[in-house]
């Protein structure tokens, strides 16, 4: 239980500079086919070697970034913890990767040898988290982030899950206002600031945290602002984003460029809550090889084309995905845009080379590239015992046994084994509170990590504990009950495919008995097969009313679905961990485990 919430005390001062002992110098791989730097860059110092002391006219800035963390402090399992490497042969194999344990030691060796560096993240460093942050707050998570040195990072949508006065309280500290203090100590937020630039309190029109940093070091100043996804209310609960209103994201970031160099801040970079889509979903694909941009899609690259060129680089996430490429700004010229994977998989290093007589980037000369956060380095002992400390008071909740399976249950593909699962065990839920409940529905981005059969702890192979459940559904999201005509119910799967969700669909995960066919050799919502749409065998009857389970995020029309907002006779029942938890038990022992669905319910066309 929390302690009592002890007298307040002085927080300590972020550290505005960074000394470090000099070291081998960390040289990055270039992603740009980049133009040398200009003649007189050579009078001074080298570009390279060392380190970037200052001595000349160019300043090597190196920008270490990482997204989408997502509390993931304990290495992630699964195709969670891995990453794909291309092979200068073209094939491609998976590395095991992330643990802050192990981004501590990789951060904390890259650094060494370079005096001008700065670590910043693109959002969603906490929210949706495993129970071992999850479960308090993401306290945890912030507390490593501070040992960590970020120095910056934009809000993501997963910021304001419990919204905008908790995301206040991750910043400034404070122990929780219902659970208290979780040990003797008050918890003192984050010694980085959070910028949410875009995010505007709707009654006085101001961002809700500061819209940019400066980074600041002898003379070399470079700028950050944070923004998050227009879209976030669409994606997060309504009452996470209540009295908050999310502007354009190119819009936002050009006005504060305009108000940065008019404070003689030439230098800027975008931390964008938003992403694309790579080519290959290898993090070392040549993401220029193409052609400059051609190797990455998605709403990021309408953004970085649109962004002014006052903007040196921009960080993103969002998307998970991993990429290093260029995209023209509005002038033509190449800009570099990055994205880290997700879960501390990756790391971004960038080389930034500051001219110190204009105070801006020599953009041609910028250099990046991605780097795995392998776990074949030693463990940071400080980040060991932050897990200890934590696991110790996660531990009574946490490893208790939920059920049992026979092999990996994974959440990957259009329709995943995992999704079915989720969706029958809510459908079982509903039953329990209505016998007339005839199906239910799942999204897939409410499932953040597969089962995996390996122990994770000392549980052993085939356990699933409560933490491994927390971990795969961390949302406490409510199962709730409503009524839908089946035209309505054909609506809902026809708007997986149409309206926002046409460039990106999200297919709904499906309970047992619901069949339909997904045509992708058409467009929108022909898509889905209306003919085909069977609930146990029988066509659904477009003036007959089904009674249907999902989620409260779901239900409330959030990931693009407005009809079902729409329907009707609402029950709100227990959260959705408890019903996959009520599954699990009743369905699965140590001598009869569950065996992963076949995920054969839609059939696809391509």
């Amino acid at each position: 239980m929390p302690a009592t919430a002890p007298s307040h005390h002085p927080r300590r001062r972020r550290r505005t500079t960074r000394l470090l002992a000099a070291a081998a110098t960390v040289v990055t791989a270039g992603a740009l086919a980049a133009a040398a730097l200009p003649a007189s860059a050579n009078a001074g110092e080298s570009h390279r070697g060392h380190g970037g002391h200052g001595h000349g006219r160019y300043q090597d800035v190196q920008l270490l970034s990482f997204n989408d963390l997502h509390g993931n402090l304990e290495p992630p399992t699964g195709s969670s913890g891995r990453v794909t490497e291309v092979q200068p042969d073209g094939t491609t194999k998976t590395i095991d990767a992330g643990g802050i344990e192990y981004l501590a030691t990789h951060l904390r060796e890259a650094r060494k040898g370079n005096r001008y560096s700065i670590t910043a993240a693109g959002g969603d460093m906490v929210g949706a988290s495993p129970l071992l942050s999850g479960l308090f707050h993401d306290e945890p998570t912030i507390e490593a982030l501070n040992k960590l040195d970020l120095d910056v990072t934009s809000v993501g949508n997963h910021e304001f899950d419990e919204g905008a006065k908790e995301l206040a309280r991750l910043q400034n500290g404070g122990c929780h206002p219902t659970e208290g203090c979780y040990t003797d100590k008050e918890f003192e937020g984050a010694d980085f600031p959070y910028l949410a630039a875009n995010v505007l309190d709707e009654k006085t029109g101001k961002p809700i945290l500061k819209p940019y940093w400066v980074w600041k070091q002898k003379g070399v100043k470079v700028g950050f602002i944070g923004v998050t996804l227009e879209g976030t209310p669409d994606i997060v609960s309504a009452e996470g984003v209540k009295g908050l209103a999310f502007k354009d994201e190119v819009e936002t970031i050009n006005k504060y460029a305009k108000e940065l160099q008019r404070q003689g801040v030439k230098s800027i970079v975008a931390l964008v809550h938003e992403g694309g889509f790579p080519a290959s979903s290898s993090y070392n694909y040549d993401c220029d090889s193409p052609g400059a941009g051609d190797g990455i899609s998605g709403p990021i690259a309408d953004i970085a084309k649109n962004v002014t060129p006052q903007v040196d680089a921009l960080v993103t996430g969002h998307t998970h995905a991993a990429y290093v490429c260029t995209i023209p700004d509005p002038a033509g010229k190449p800009r570099m845009v990055t994205s880290a994977s997700s879960f501390g998989r990756l790391y971004t290093d960038t080389t930034l080379t500051y001219d110190r007589a204009t105070g801006d980037i020599a953009r041609t000369a910028v250099k990046s590239a991605n780097h795995v956060v392998t776990r074949d380095v030693p463990k940071a002992p400080d980040m060991t015992r932050l897990i200890d400390r934590w696991s110790t008071l996660a531990a009574p909740i946490g490893n208790r046994a939920i059920g049992y399976i026979s092999g990996d249950i994974d959440r990957g593909g259009t329709e995943s084994p995992l999704g079915d699962l989720i969706a029958d065990a809510q459908l079982a839920y509903g039953k329990t509170q209505d016998p007339e409940t005839d199906l239910a529905l799942m999204n897939p981005g409410g499932i953040r990590a597969p089962l995996t059969y390996a122990a994770s702890g000392g549980e052993g192979d085939g356990v699933v504990t409560y933490a491994e459940g927390f971990t795969v559904q961390p949302f406490a999201n409510t199962v709730n009950l409503k009524d839908y005509t089946g035209a309505q119910l054909i609506q809902v799967l026809k708007e997986q495919v149409s309206g926002p969700n046409e460039a990106a669909p999200k297919i709904l995960q499906i309970s047992s008995g619901l069949t339909y066919t997904l045509d992708l050799t058409k467009t929108g919502a022909d898509r889905v097969v209306t003919d085909s749409i069977r609930l146990d065998g029988a066509p659904i009857d477009e003036n007959a009313t089904y009674r249907v389970a999902s989620n409260s995020f779901l239900a409330g029309g959030g990931d693009g679905f407005p009809t079902l907002n729409e329907g009707t006779n609402e029950l709100v029942g227990a959260d959705d961990l408890t019903a996959l938890e009520q599954y699990l038990t009743a369905n699965s022992s140590a001598a009869d485990p569950i065996e992963p669905p076949a995920a054969d319910r839609i059939t696809i066309v391509q």
